[in-house]
């Protein structure tokens, strides 16, 4: 990280509790002391920049590397505009989300892991989660599985696929605590198969029940269970021996958790969103940690910014899946 001169008073100006904390930038501007900064390269030239000075990085160049987004001229008003509104809407969340992102990026993942539950338990308390809470339209869970992992071996491999199609594989507690189990029975399976991970019908996973969000009356002991009973840190841990197949929409933590495999795959209509932002959170099932890892913080930012979608060629260009398969 780059060393900057201290302005405590300077930095309250960018502050999520007195107004917006994120500055767009261009090429040669100085850098506001505490906000959260975004470089734009609109004339798509990729200028030598540190990119540790910056939250996301912005451009219209075509093929730009990592850590560049790149966004057609045509789209840039519109994804701007959409990215100034969430940060409006969240700034809480937006700066938390900022500052879980820069500082997990030196830490063990399992630290890394803690770092994003505290940050995500406090949100759940916060203003801004509770505002989208009491607007929201709770439908029904779904029709939930009675088991929704199953498990089948063949030989040194173990299949596991989430079998809830009827709420399109939701992560309940349910889902959780079924995953968490069967996964960590792979982990400490003495003769050390390999893993795939899939999941029935039209996708792979829709992420959070909405009708379970906000339902955790202590937010503690919601932080000491979301931490041990992570299926993210278990499929981290089985490292080259899981692989994940995705397919359809992978939302929220439909994405957080299958980005901890050491091998993914998806099909060609694979479609990617984080949403969590609009509520008031950040990603809270790995998703600061194991996509950081995948696609770089930069990146991973913007997309929660603005909710963005992403799909399978833009997945395999920035790294997040390894291979697209029919």
């Amino acid at each position: 990280m780059p060393s900057f001169p201290s302005d405590l008073l300077g930095e309250e100006a960018f502050s999520p509790i007195f107004g917006s904390p994120l500055v767009l930038l261009v090429p040669g501007d100085p850098l506001p002391a505490g906000a959260i900064a975004v470089l734009l390269d609109s004339e798509g030239l990729l200028p030598a920049v540190d990119p540790a000075a910056y939250d996301a990085m912005v451009t219209t160049c075509v093929d730009a590397p990592s850590p560049w987004v790149q966004v057609p001229p045509q789209r840039l008003a519109a994804q701007l505009a959409t990215v100034q509104q969430a940060v409006k809407q969240s700034p809480i969340a937006t700066a938390i989300l900022a500052r879980v992102l820069r500082q997990a990026e030196g830490l063990a993942f399992d630290t890394a892991l803690e770092l994003e539950s505290l940050a995500y338990s406090a949100l759940l308390g916060g203003g801004e989660f509770t505002r989208w809470l009491s607007v929201l339209a709770r439908g029904g869970p779904g029709v939930q599985a009675c088991d929704p992992v199953s498990f089948a071996r063949e030989g040194d491999l173990v299949t596991l696929t989430l079998a809830s199609p009827g709420n399109r594989n939701a992560m309940t507690a349910t889902m959780r605590d079924a995953l968490y189990e069967a996964l960590v029975n792979v982990l400490e399976d003495p003769s050390l198969p390999d893993l795939v991970v899939r999941a029935e019908g039209k996708c792979f996973s829709t992420g959070g029940s909405l009708a379970e969000f906000g339902t955790a009356d202590d937010l503690a002991r919601a932080h000491l269970v979301r931490t041990q009973r992570s299926a993210a840190r278990v499929l981290h841990r089985l490292g080259h021996r899981a692989t994940v197949h995705m397919h359809g929409a992978c939302i929220g933590s439909g994405i957080e958790i299958p980005a901890a495999a050491a091998r993914r795959i998806a099909t060609p209509d694979l479609v990617v969103q984080l949403p969590e932002l609009r509520m008031g959170l950040i990603p809270g099932a790995g998703g600061t940690v194991t996509l950081a890892r995948a696609i770089g913080r930069h990146r991973l930012f913007w997309l929660v910014l603005g909710g963005f979608r992403i799909g399978a060629g833009q997945a395999l260009d920035w790294g997040l899946i390894q291979a697209v398969e029919a």
